[in-house]
């Protein structure tokens, strides 16, 4: 127990420095475990547990949010698999060639180096609230492919061979109505996080590693068959912190192989010189694609880093004795100097992008990906921003009154609902940058903003003006405080809907105790 203390303690402090600066903690849990490491601490069998089962709980996760239609884009799925393979061989010919790796290990390394960081992108994405942008949600579907690539490489090199009753495992397929059943039953407490553990730890990770399969598989295959419930966002969502805490153990791991010294450090600055080629690459392949500059760079620069991923499979080749852990701890080093440099970057890329867009918009193809498009919102006179159930009122009252109205919705899923349902809605985020320099506003006299979030109707507000809208701004707010953000921002109309809920349930009775008199 005292050595747990020491390491938690270790791995507390040093995180909560490293951010402070305004980095990924995960650093401070690496640095932890090289500091650790020199004081003479090792690794153990408790901390080898914990550090498997955040692996296994990052994999379920992983599977929850799987999608195969939006996996299926060309975008996404070629080109994943493109950038993939040209870094594979670009790093390989770098470690035999430059570093002068075995070519079994220089392999190994240029597999764990072609994947980028999905822990640091969508906490980036989402910070900056741009994971349900057009660039960010084909950032996350290539970290998501490139997931599925390290499961199975995982597998493949786990070196375990299936029993013949691994068959048996087929029939969870038939049991996916029974774990919808017991998901809908969990409620919405404590037991929805011991669930996922259960499904990641023993159906997916220990009952797979029982029939001589990979756990890591196991893990993620849950996470897949579950993906499609109503619930898997909100199950995603409850087991996020324990995870969390889960992969503090793999970082402390990692760290607790070695101490880096100035020859690995060496060797890392140049791996991290590569990052630039990782971003340019992606650059160019979305434009392939017919991706805009913008989405392009943002979507690039979003994945210009090495991964917790690749340690995962570079751990593997340790356990497997094909090469030592000192080449762990250079690709550890390596990946927290790589997330050193992109937090930063990712901070400001909306500025960078600026800087760099009259030379970025000549590489741009003259025809343009669907979802990249520039909104036309058509002949509209009124437009809609969030068509959650206000906006949806909103939207039927003025559609109700001969008015010319358009939605539009940064949830992919409510847009195809709403149009299923006859009502005029369009994707855009409010919050993309890129949205605001492509809206044409002309005939438009009126704009609702339904959002939830306080911070995109103020930015939405100021982006309105910015473009130079004189027609009424109406925005909905939930509490009082968000009144002066707002009306400051420029907000004509500012409506607690709260507040007004209770005036027309009082007002709607009193009409039924008036014509019950008359009566």
């Amino acid at each position: 127990m005292f050595t747990a203390g020491i390491w938690l303690s270790f791995a507390f402090v040093l995180g909560l420095l490293v951010r402070q600066v305004g980095l990924p903690p995960l650093i401070g849990y690496l640095v932890a475990g090289f500091t650790l490491s020199s004081l003479g601490y090792e690794s153990n069998a408790i901390l080898k547990e914990v550090a498997h089962a955040g692996v296994l709980m990052l994999l379920f996760s992983v599977g929850l949010k799987l999608r195969l239609r939006t996996l299926l884009r060309p975008e996404i799925l070629a080109g994943s698999l493109l950038h993939m393979g040209i870094i594979v061989g670009l790093m390989y010919l770098i470690m035999v060639t430059v570093i002068d790796l075995e070519p079994m290990l220089a392999l190994i390394a240029a597999i764990a180096l072609a994947f980028s960081s999905t822990v640091v992108a969508a906490k980036v994405l989402e910070s900056k609230r741009e994971l349900s942008a057009f660039h960010g949600r084909v950032a996350i579907g290539i970290l998501i492919v490139q997931d599925l690539v390290a499961v199975a490489v995982l597998s493949a090199g786990s070196g375990i061979t299936p029993s013949p009753w691994a068959v048996v495992l087929l029939g969870l397929l038939f049991l996916r109505p029974l774990l919808f059943r017991l998901l809908d039953n969990t409620g919405h407490g404590e037991l929805v996080v011991l669930y996922g553990l259960v499904l990641a730890l023993v159906v997916g990770g220990a009952s797979f590693e029982y029939f001589g399969l990979s756990s890591e598989l196991g893990a993620l295959l849950l996470g897949v068959m579950l993906a499609s419930h109503r619930r898997a966002t909100e199950l995603s969502n409850s087991i996020w912190s324990l995870k969390e805490v889960l992969l503090v153990g793999f970082f402390l791991q990692i760290g607790l192989l070695g101490r880096p010294d100035f020859a690995i450090l060496q060797q890392a600055l140049l791996i991290n010189a590569l990052l630039p080629i990782k971003a340019i690459l992606f650059f160019f392949i979305l434009l392939l694609f017919r991706l805009r500059a913008r989405s392009a760079f943002l979507a690039g620069l979003s994945l210009a880093t090495y991964s917790e991923f690749g340690l995962i499979v570079a751990n593997m080749g340790v356990k497997q004795g094909w090469f030592a852990s000192e080449w762990m701890v250079l690709l550890a080093v390596a990946v927290a100097i790589s997330f050193a440099i992109s937090a930063p970057l990712n901070r400001h890329s909306h500025e960078i992008y600026e800087w760099l867009e009259h030379f970025l918009q000549r590489f741009e193809t003259s025809k343009r990906h669907p979802d990249d498009e520039p909104i036309n919102i058509g002949h509209s006179h009124v437009i809609v921003m969030g068509m959650g159930r206000v906006g949806t009122g909103a939207y039927d009252v003025f559609c109700s009154h001969q008015h010319r109205v358009i939605g539009l919705d940064s949830d992919p899923v409510r847009v195809e609902l709403h149009l299923s349902q006859g009502r005029r809605v369009l994707y855009a985020d409010a919050e993309d940058p890129g949205f605001w320099s492509h809206l044409k506003l002309e005939g438009v006299h009126t704009i609702l903003l339904a959002m939830p979030e306080l911070e995109a109707k103020v930015l939405a507000t100021r982006q309105l003006r910015k473009l130079g809208f004189t027609g009424t701004i109406s925005a909905a707010i939930v509490f009082e405080e968000e009144y002066e953000p707002l009306k400051h921002a420029g907000a004509d109309i500012i409506h607690n809907y709260y507040t007004d809920v209770g005036t027309g349930f009082a007002q709607n009775t009193l009409e039924h105790l008036s014509s019950a008199d008359k009566a």
